[in-house]
């Protein structure tokens, strides 16, 4: 064992996605975990039982801080707590090294062929696809995913290969220090405008991002994106070789005649260098998990994959959670239509573009509701007349209370100002958070009596929206 692998390292903001990730490979290889969060969450009992000591809350008191400390080697923390955080204080006295996750993420994946996923939307599902097709090929990846994956067993994946899938975020300079040997690009737009002041900021991120990709190295990206495109125009001369996919001609893997699967999935023929190679089936719907999926196959490819079996992989993907992950169905009687409840992270205009897209072609002749909680006030400030375009396909929307997360109102913003001016062909409107799920249950009873067709309810949000779909169905069920 190294003595990188033995170490006891505590994690600050454990009970986040990336973090508690990390913390589950490094109990894996043998090391011992400790950490900290402010909020509880289901994730920290996997951990706790594979071995992690965890404290929820915040504590100030020196002694107690100094005893948790006792013992460590290494200090993670998370990007998203500020350098004053009491337990970074206390470290520093101490005199415990400490690293951010963008300066961990290198000593964690050193050694390995690291695969990094990066774009601003789909790399949790394209992440999760690649490491579900890998593991089914045999190469026994790691893997860390911004998002519990039931068929991978959680958020992390830990296999004896040299392969290394990293979801690689963009958000706190996450991504800036890593050496992929092959690197993924999504797509590329402005988000997170609390750290990004516009979109040349985000590009020029990518670019320095595309840029590390070790020499003789690949870069998968989806050349039908504008952002990407602008991107490769600012590579260095000589950089990585580029592998494109993307539904337009010309691209080197391409998808084409996509259509809806009986059970509310999709499926498209997918071309390599203009031959036919498969047909792609998958059970989520929408052109974006295509597109997910595309990269996927890419990727696998040039680790040595053959295309149909990674088909016959995707085929069987189920999901990630909060990614068009289904909530429930409220059966139809005698006296209602059916109601379907799908919950998903999309908090950007792009995002809710694309699930409500993916929500009517699955809903078929159902309307499509949409109960969305606005994330963050920085992001509703600079992208508000996008978030009020982007409903255009729902039939009713409810806009409750912006979740803060980091941030606190500085900008006089309410979420209303958004429902003003969101137009949908029934109505929109301001529920406060306190009612929202009295008021949804009231109205789809009211509406579902009057509609044999059913309605297929989406929550959209990367806050606490997730909690409306299970007291929904607990109330109507």
């Amino acid at each position: 064992m190294t003595r990188e692998n033995s170490q006891h390292v505590r994690f600050l903001g454990i009970a986040g996605a990336g973090m508690s990730a990390l913390a589950h490979i490094h109990l894996a290889r043998g090391g011992v975990v400790s950490g900290s969060d402010a909020q509880d969450a289901p994730r920290l009992d996997a951990l706790r039982a594979a071995g992690a000591r965890v404290r929820v809350g915040t504590v100030t008191e020196v002694g107690v801080l100094d005893a948790e400390l006792d013992g460590v080697d290494v200090v993670v923390a998370s990007s998203a707590l500020p350098d004053g955080h009491p337990e970074l204080v206390a470290a520093r006295r101490l005199g415990i090294p400490i690293r951010r996750r963008s300066e961990w993420l290198p000593e964690l994946t050193a050694g390995h062929d690291l695969v990094a996923v990066a774009g601003s939307h789909g790399k949790t599902t394209t992440s999760a696809m690649l490491a579900l097709v890998l593991r089914a090929a045999g190469i026994d990846p790691t893997a860390v995913i911004g998002a519990e994956v039931g068929q991978l067993g959680g958020n992390a994946l830990v296999g004896a290969g040299r392969v290394f899938v990293l979801e690689a975020d963009e958000y706190g300079g996450a991504f800036e220090n890593l050496d992929p040997a092959l690197a993924v690009i999504t797509n590329v737009e402005w988000e997170h405008p609390d750290l990004f002041p516009d979109e040349n900021a985000v590009r020029a991120a990518f670019t320095a991002f595309a840029s590390r990709v070790r020499p003789g190295g690949t870069l998968v990206v989806c050349g039908d994106h504008p952002g990407v495109a602008t991107v490769l125009a600012g590579l260095p001369e000589p950089h990585a070789r580029v592998v494109d996919y993307g539904l337009e001609p010309d691209r080197s893997w391409r998808a084409v005649g996509l259509g809806a699967t009986p059970g509310g999935g999709v499926r498209a023929t997918v071309r390599r260098d203009g031959r036919d190679v498969g047909t792609l089936t998958l059970a989520l719907p929408g052109v974006h998990t295509v597109l997910n999926a595309l990269a996927a196959l890419a990727v696998a490819s040039e680790l040595g994959v053959a295309t149909a079996e990674a088909l016959a992989a995707l085929a069987t993907y189920t999901g990630a959670a909060r990614r068009f992950e289904l909530v429930g169905v409220v059966a139809p009687t005698d006296r209602h239509g059916p109601l379907e409840i799908v919950d998903d992270y999309a908090h950007h205009p792009t995002e809710i573009r694309a699930t409500l897209a993916a929500a009517c072609q699955r809903a078929g002749s159902r309307r499509v509701w949409v109960a969305v909680q606005p994330h963050t006030f920085s992001r509703l400030a600079a992208l508000m007349d996008d978030f009020a375009d982007a409903f255009v396909d729902a039939d009713r929307v409810y806009v409750t209370d912006i979740y803060a997360a980091r941030e606190h109102d500085t900008l006089g913003l309410h979420a209303s100002d958004l429902a003003k001016k969101i137009f949908v062909p029934e109505t929109t409107y301001y529920v406060p958070w306190e009612e929202l799920a009295d008021r949804l249950a009231t109205d789809l009873r009211v509406s579902l009596s009057a509609a044999p067709d059913g309605v297929l309810l989406l929550t959209l949000g990367a806050g606490t929206i997730t909690e409306i779909g299970p007291r929904l169905l607990a109330s109507l069920g």
